[in-house]
């Protein structure tokens, strides 16, 4: 159920060598896959009388074009369904479908690479499993914005450099799918003109360590007649390190995100200051062993007003071939709100996910 998502550059090798085809990649490629979860929340009425809820469906498709000897490509991913990890009330489709990604990305050297649409936002890492792997960092680990992007690498240092009109198309939508509600929605606020630059230094080769740094605006969403001003701002800095040990992995990431909501919402919304701040930690270790792959993500978060709150999810994953299962367990005595806040509650549940691509 992921990896194929904000990782779609790929979804085509990826098909072939699962389903045993030569590794070149025909142009086009069409491929696609659908995945579906079994989830048992603790303290849920509903689901301890039906011992847990199947749900979570979604078919996918992914589009990747990339003609030998030509220095331009094209990768999309299009999802469809309950389990698209979008929401109608704020996308721009107004239904359960949303494209993920559309990237037309241009080479002008062997290393070098344009890409403009919807593309990864390249801030710190990506976890094993965006869902429940992101938990108290949301809105900083899956991010797939509008925009233009350029990548490109010199001896051991990579970097990206980035500029995002929006976090997604239209006007009002502020659904980038795996980041769902982590800014804002189409009736309070959203996320545009963003600045990303991102780079990282490989040591050793299985091993490197990254600063990700992003600013940008905030639009009010909360009433049409104001023009839908942009009256806020937002700012981040990440800190990361990944490495590799044989069997072993393990990711690591220092976070601080800052938030100047707009006037308006802060107003319509009630609430008692317009600034806020949160520093946020994640560890990620990961053990691999024939086709399972054995993790935990361990989440941390605090701000002025809430002492540190903490997640986990304890996971094991299976590649039986065409695609993957996943069974994993979260728990967590906070989260973070879509204003940026940390704020404290328990929450705990068992997932079984499988998937499957074609």
């Amino acid at each position: 159920m992921k990896k194929f998502g904000p990782q779609s550059t790929l979804a085509a090798a990826l098909v072939a060598a699962v389903l045993g085809a030569p590794a070149a990649m025909a142009s086009p490629a069409i491929s696609g896959g659908v995945w579906f979860n079994y989830t048992a929340t603790k303290d849920n009425a509903t689901q301890d009388e039906e011992k847990g809820a199947l749900g979570g469906e979604a078919l996918i498709l992914y589009i990747n074009d990339a003609p030998e000897g030509k220095p331009y490509s094209f990768d999309a991913e299009v999802r469809y369904g309950p389990g698209a990890f979008t929401d109608p009330s704020t996308n721009s489709t107004g239904d359960n479908f949303g494209i993920h990604q559309a990237e037309i990305g241009y080479k002008v050297s062997e290393t070098g690479k344009f890409a403009i649409g919807k593309t990864a936002v390249p801030f710190g890492w990506v976890n094993v499993n965006f869902w429940p792997g992101d938990m108290l960092m949301l809105g900083y680990g899956d991010q797939m914005d509008v925009g233009v992007k350029y990548s490109d690498s010199v001896a051991g240092l990579s970097y990206n450099l980035a500029y995002f009109h929006a976090d997604d198309w239209g006007e009002t939508s502020t659904d980038t799918m795996d980041d769902n509600f982590a800014w804002g929605s189409s009736t309070t606020y959203r996320k545009v003109q963003t600045l990303v630059a991102d780079a990282s230094y490989g040591i050793d080769g299985n091993q490197k360590v990254g600063l990700s740094v992003q600013a940008g605006k905030l639009q009010d969403l909360t009433n049409p007649n104001n023009a839908n001003e942009i009256d806020g701002s937002h700012s981040a800095i990440a800190l990361y390190y990944e490495g590799s040990f044989d069997a072993f992995s393990v990711k690591g990431e220092l976070l601080k995100a800052s938030r100047n909501l707009p006037d308006n919402y802060v107003t319509a919304a009630g609430l008692a200051d317009d600034n806020n701040e949160t520093k946020r930690a994640q560890l990620e270790l990961g053990y691999a062993v024939g086709d399972f792959n054995f993790y935990l993500d361990a989440n941390m978060a605090k701000s002025d007003d809430v002492d540190t709150v903490k997640a986990f999810a304890p996971g094991v994953s299976y590649n039986y071939g065409p695609g993957w299962v996943y069974v994993e367990y979260l728990s967590m005595d906070g989260y973070i709100g879509s204003d940026n806040d940390v704020i404290e509650g328990d929450f705990d549940a068992a997932y079984v996910t499988v998937d499957y691509y074609f």
